[in-house]
């Protein structure tokens, strides 16, 4: 009798007829199975995965340059987490091209992509606090510090339920639903925290518009704004897709569409990424005054 943890595809033309197709003790390749046979059905593109991978390391190279030029250590270091992570989790993607039946790969890029994104929204919570410190504590309802001391901890408890839940889906093919409840509950809770925070940063904007003694913002800082949103519209966009994907674990249709994961996780944060490298807080606080203002916050 089969393992439970296993999925297991009866080939009669194999020495060994019992070809496990998925788990600890997986014995299928290409060789040997039919890829519609896999967890994804497909065999990972190795070109489209190659690309991400030298994408994400460049957004990372970026980023590390920049950190050590505008010294805004906690953004880049979760920018940095969050670069590793993807690389890593297309790495895993990379292994199953060579061998969709992959548990190593499969386990990899489960877990890895889909809890990089959390490092960025982390260090976006962490640059709505010194947005708020720029244009003036005064005008916000809570002290810049609760921001980042408030939704990271958000970030982390989702980081812990994706990657929990990811190991222990994985570990059942996918029909371990209590894995799957627990990786949908992580990305939930991602986006209601993100969407606690833009109404927090769309409250923060019509008190500082309604302000008598706002300064006029130049064109440098309108655009960091925008740039900050998109990055924000793009993570959420992507969040919402992986929960669909997840809603039927990995017997769903999505989890077997390649050109959707492809569009709507990858392409999306890999952008996300590098209008994040745009959304240097360097890059649109200009005033060297301020900029101290702010980086002492980060010792605080």
């Amino acid at each position: 009798m089969a393992a439970p943890l296993e999925a297991r595809l009866y080939n009669p033309l194999n020495p060994n007829p019992w070809d496990t197709t998925f788990g600890h003790n997986e014995n299928c390749t290409l060789d040997t199975c039919d890829v519609e046979t896999s967890i994804f059905t497909y065999q990972p593109s190795l070109a489209a995965n190659a690309v991400f991978i030298a994408l994400f390391g460049t957004s990372l190279v970026l980023h590390a340059a920049q950190g050590i030029r505008w010294r805004t250590w906690v953004f880049t270091v979760a920018m940095v987490l969050g670069c590793m992570a993807e690389m890593v989790g297309y790495g895993g993607r990379i292994m199953m091209h060579a061998n969709p039946f992959s548990f190593v790969g499969f386990m990899v890029q489960i877990v890895c992509i889909t809890t990089a994104p959390v490092f960025y929204t982390a260090a976006i919570y962490v640059t709505l606090s010194k947005i708020v410190v720029f244009l003036g504590p005064e005008h916000s309802r809570f002290s810049p510090a609760l921001y980042y001391w408030i939704f990271i901890p958000c970030d982390l408890v989702s980081l812990a339920l994706q990657a929990t839940g990811g190991a222990m889906s994985a570990n059942s093919s996918g029909s371990d639903k209590v894995g799957v409840d627990i990786s949908l509950a992580g990305l939930s809770f991602q986006v209601c925290s993100l969407v606690v925070f833009v109404l927090l940063v769309v409250d923060f904007a019509f008190r500082y518009r309604r302000s008598k003694h706002r300064e006029i913002l130049p064109t440098t800082f309108k655009c960091f704004v925008f740039v900050l949103s998109l990055a924000i519209t793009l993570i959420l966009v992507r969040c919402v897709y992986r929960i669909d994907e997840l809603s039927d674990g990995y017997k769903g249709p999505l989890i077997h569409n390649e050109g959707l994961f492809i569009g709507l996780e990858g392409v999306m944060i890999v952008i996300a990424t590098f209008v994040l490298n745009v959304a240097q807080r360097g890059l649109a606080f200009m005033s060297s005054e301020r900029n101290a203002a702010i980086r002492m916050t980060e010792t605080k």
